[in-house]
């Protein structure tokens, strides 16, 4: 990361790479795992609606589609889940809030330097921009600290008007073209910096996974990790137990929920990305040029990549483990 003024001159830089790291970026992920998951059923531009259960399975009601009928829901419909709003409860009593709000969009690839998040901080805001060494394009990133805002999260215009707002003054640097370019991308994507607290993350038949289910916030920097690790562990534990989700959904919450509880453990790097006033972009700026940063961050590095060990589960079609 590199920390730069309005006239794009740099005022610390800070190496948070490890050698042996590689980094796949979001789109490339979906698409892995839409063609590994080849032979199963994809619906698209539908949601959820209703859940029903009872003792054989639980009835599903869609927007446009008819109803169905399933074994098990498992709701990985992301951090505003409508499954766990309608098998646990109102969003208010899960999420809660992190004291700011960001968006991302792409951005002009010949902006900034490659391999390198560069950022402009203003007291409690943070225009950055992300080159990544094999894309073409690059990604621009707000940040900017605010309690709860009332909003409906579906509302794209509404998003971009209070990004608009919020950044529309600052000309320094090159915030006017990173601006210009994320308000007219149609893939714009703005959420509040939140985390999923729950006891427990099943409901009879119903159980969630990923960002619906214990949403560490984009300042963990794990939310792939837990998601695909969650998958993985709830597949095998419904294998291991024959489909049985009494005894396979307490098995999964007893194998995820420490790793859960580690990556949900954020450190100060919001505080340092977004400094709350100008004495604390100051004071940023100067210990981001001292070698004791370098190693503190070092030390992060391999605290945070170190990969949890995985259990081994028999075959679906072996149940003799």
């Amino acid at each position: 990361m590199k920390f730069v003024d309005a006239h794009d001159h740099v005022v610390a830089r800070v190496d948070v790479t490890g050698a042996s790291e590689i980094e796949v970026m979001r789109g490339d992920l979906v698409a892995l795992v839409h063609q590994a998951s080849e032979g199963v059923e994809h619906v698209f531009g539908d949601a959820v609606r209703g859940l029903a259960q009872d003792d054989d399975g639980v009835t599903v009601s869609f927007e446009n589609g008819p109803d169905r009928r399933f074994d098990l829901v498992v709701g990985a419909d992301g951090l505003h889940s409508t499954v766990r709003r309608l098998a646990f409860g109102p969003e208010a009593d899960f999420v809660q809030h992190g004291g700011h709000y960001f968006a991302f969009a792409n951005a002009d690839g010949t902006l900034g330097e490659d391999r390198w998040v560069t950022m402009l901080n203003r007291p409690g805001r943070m225009a950055g921009l992300y080159r990544s060494g094999n894309h073409a394009q690059a990604k621009a990133y707000f940040i900017f600290r605010s309690a709860p805002i009332a909003y409906d999260h579906r509302d794209v215009g509404a998003h971009k008007r209070l990004v608009r707002e919020t950044f529309a003054h600052e000309t320094g640097w090159r915030v006017p073209e990173l601006l210009a370019a994320a308000l007219d991308d149609p893939d714009f994507y703005f959420d509040a910096l939140s985390q999923v607290r729950m006891d427990s993350w099943s409901a009879g038949r119903v159980i969630l996974v990923g960002d619906a289910a214990w949403c560490a916030s984009p300042a963990s920097g794990a939310g792939a990790e837990l998601a695909l690790v969650g998958a993985y562990r709830l597949a095998g534990e419904l294998a291991a137990a024959r489909g049985d989700h009494r005894i396979a959904f307490p098995r999964f919450h007893d194998s995820h929920r420490g790793l859960v509880g580690k990556r949900q453990q954020i450190g100060p790097n919001v505080k340092l990305m977004v400094p709350k006033t100008r004495t604390g972009i100051a004071v940023r700026n100067a210990v981001a040029r001292l070698p004791l940063l370098r190693a503190a961050a070092a030390v992060e590095r391999r605290y945070r990549t170190q990969a949890p060990t995985l259990p081994q589960y028999a075959p679906a079609h072996d149940h003799s483990a």
